[in-house]
């Protein structure tokens, strides 16, 4: 049941935003869940300077 649920939404993902097998499987919950919120027209906040500095130390520029 769960592979079938996932093989379909991975299909709907391919469709949707374009992406590869490997890109669903590798993208979080969370990822793919702000674009069907992005591709639904909800509006999503811009990161707060909190979250904005927690990703810079997480992936540094050069």
């Amino acid at each position: 049941m769960f592979a079938e649920a996932a093989t379909r939404l991975a299909g709907a993902a391919g469709l949707a935003f374009g992406w590869m097998p490997e890109t669903f499987w590798n993208a979080t919950p969370a990822e793919l869940a702000a674009l069907v919120r992005a591709l639904a027209g909800e509006e999503v906040a811009p990161p707060g300077a909190g979250e904005i500095a927690r990703l810079k130390e997480l992936f540094p520029d050069g």
